[in-house]
């Protein structure tokens, strides 16, 4: 069983946001390549997106479930890769100051995956997922800094002359 954690400059919403938004998937997630599809009720219980993980032109077509969606505070996805397997990535998220700690937790749950020795497979996951986490708090504190300056550099009669247009 791997454990990653991080502090992220962003609150628990900004970080569940981006868990959110299935389309981006691919860019915070390390190892996913492309996104084929979503399932209207993203991210739901039961739900599933469908995405490649891979280098082109040795991609494996994987979906991921969400097994457990609590925002702000919890998420745990079920992605499978046959002919990898499966995995339970869990992921809870806790407010630290003006910020949020994040830990990521990922294990091996079905198929040849599990054969791997757990030190192994937990030094290769480490890696993967300070990466992944990383990624993460890119896209979830850009997204909550830019929406801010967004928000705070309006002036009230900018508002009002947009809105009479």
């Amino acid at each position: 069983m791997s454990v990653t954690v991080r502090e992220m400059h962003c609150s628990p919403e900004a970080v569940f946001g981006v868990l959110a938004d299935a389309w981006v998937f691919p860019t915070w997630v390390v190892g996913a390549s492309r996104m084929r599809d979503v399932d209207g009720a993203w991210p739901e219980v039961g739900s599933k997106l469908h995405h490649s993980f891979g280098l082109w032109p040795l991609v494996i077509d994987d979906r991921t479930e969400m097994v457990e969606w609590d925002p702000p505070r919890r998420a745990v996805m079920q992605p499978a890769g046959w002919p990898l397997g499966e995995a339970r990535v869990e992921i809870d998220v806790k407010p630290r100051g003006s910020g949020c700690v994040v830990r990521l937790v990922e294990f091996a749950v079905r198929g040849p995956g599990r054969l791997v020795p757990s030190p192994v497979a937990d030094a290769l996951l480490s890696v993967r997922n300070r990466e992944t986490l990383t990624r993460l708090a890119h896209i979830a504190e850009g997204r909550e800094e830019n929406h801010e300056a967004l928000v705070s550099d309006q002036e009230p009669d900018d508002v009002d002359e947009v809105q009479e247009r």
